[in-house]
C-alpha cells in the first residue's frame, strides 16, 4: 500500500520545491519573471502617485521622500523587466516568410 503523499518514492512536496528552484536558475521562466517584476512595478508605481499626490496636499517632508523612493523603484524594477525579458529565447515561428516569386 503506498503512501499518498508519495511519487516514486519522493515526497510529492521536495518535487515541487524542485520545480520552483529549477525556476529561479538564470534563463528559466523569464517571461513569468518578467511578469511579477511588472506587478511590483506597478505597486510602486502606485504608491509613488499617492505619495506625491499627498505631499502636494500636505508638504510633509516623509511623503517627499516616499515620493522618491517609489520613483525609484520604479526605475530599478523597469530595469529588471527589461533584463528579464532580453533573456528570454527568440521565437522563430515568428520569423517573416521568404516572399514568393511570380511563377508568370
Amino acid at each position: 500500500m503506498g503512501n499518498p503523499g508519495m511519487t516514486d518514492g519522493r515526497l510529492a512536496t521536495r518535487d515541487s520545491l524542485l520545480t520552483v528552484s529549477e525556476m529561479l536558475n538564470s534563463g528559466e521562466c523569464e517571461p513569468a519573471k518578467a511578469a511579477v517584476h511588472g506587478l511590483l512595478m506597478a505597486t510602486v508605481a502606485l504608491c509613488a502617485a499617492y505619495n506625491t499626490a499627498a505631499w502636494i496636499k500636505r508638504r510633509q517632508t516623509h511623503l517627499a521622500i516616499n515620493a522618491i523612493v517609489y520613483s525609484a523603484a520604479i526605475w530599478w524594477e523597469r530595469c529588471h523587466v527589461v533584463h528579464h525579458l532580453r533573456a528570454c529565447p527568440e521565437d522563430t515561428s515568428a520569423a517573416p516568410r521568404p516572399k514568393l516569386m511570380d511563377a508568370a
